[in-house]
């Protein structure tokens, strides 16, 4: 692995407008070309975290995909973030990853904010992802995903490879202000106990359902300490993860070699 420069771009997402978003997010972006290597949006950034935009969710033909591809292209960068996408299987909150050679991956929220009765009206996905980028193993998850330990677990594999799924934990988020205790403490938690970086970001404003969202978008390291946080406004900021840190970390305290072997299930993904 070399350095990781990872931009986090938390932005106030407009309601219900997909083309509005699309060109408010391509502005906070312009400026990163050829200076970060990983850019990540907030969850739904097209629409903002709503049960009613699954009416105009768009196809993977649609002009988000499209648009997210060109992002990563242009700004020679991976770029991810989750929006309401369908598919003949249903309407998913889908976070998309898109790199600079036009390569897309996906991954489909797996825990739905019952809460607000997401799990009514959109499809749950079954799969964890695991990309690769730039020699980092990297498992993005969104928002709700943060407050399942089992499906966010760092395993070790002893026998094969003698290694860790990831080294950085990704989460993209609509994570009400309300709730920003468990958001913060709850990141930490995941960074301490996965022995790797964690990149988060959440938006800013108040959405169409009157919730007021903080931001407190961070970038914390294997300790639980952010090296990066934000303020409660538009923001975009950069920093640089490092690979030699983390690896003398491991080697440090290797807690790995005494976690419990286990394998992730899907039994009630329908449910």
């Amino acid at each position: 692995m070399i350095d990781l420069r990872i931009s986090l771009v938390q932005g106030a997402t407009r309601w219900h407008d997909p083309a509005g978003n699309r060109d408010y997010y391509g502005d906070l972006l312009a400026p990163l070309a050829g200076v970060t290597d990983l850019v990540i949006l907030p969850e739904t950034f097209t629409s903002g975290f709503s049960n009613d935009a699954i009416d105009k969710a768009e196809d993977m033909e649609g002009p988000t995909v499209a648009w997210i591809r060109e992002q990563a292209a242009r700004l020679g960068a991976a770029v991810t973030g989750s929006a309401q996408l369908r598919t003949a299987d249903g309407v998913f909150n889908r976070l998309l990853w898109a790199t600079p050679d036009g390569a897309l991956q996906y991954y489909d929220k797996r825990h739905l904010f019952r809460y607000a009765g997401e799990h009514k009206r959109y499809a749950a996905g079954r799969e964890r992802l695991t990309v690769e980028w730039k020699g980092w193993r990297i498992n993005p998850q969104v928002c709700y995903d943060l407050r399942f330990p089992v499906f966010c677990r760092n395993r070790y594999d002893v026998e094969r490879s003698q290694q860790l799924d990831f080294d950085l934990q990704i989460f993209v988020a609509n994570w009400p202000s309300a709730r920003a205790y468990p958001w913060k403490t709850l990141l930490r938690a995941r960074a301490i106990e996965n022995l790797c970086y964690v990149a988060a970001v959440n938006r800013v404003g108040v959405d169409g359902n009157a919730l007021h969202y903080a931001g407190d978008s961070a970038v914390i390291d294997f300790l639980g300490q952010p090296q990066v946080e934000t303020r409660e406004c538009e923001q975009v900021v950069t920093t640089t993860i490092s690979a030699v840190a983390l690896a003398a970390h491991r080697e440090r305290f290797p807690a790995m070699l005494d976690a419990d072997a286990f394998e992730l299930g899907v039994a009630n993904a329908d449910r």
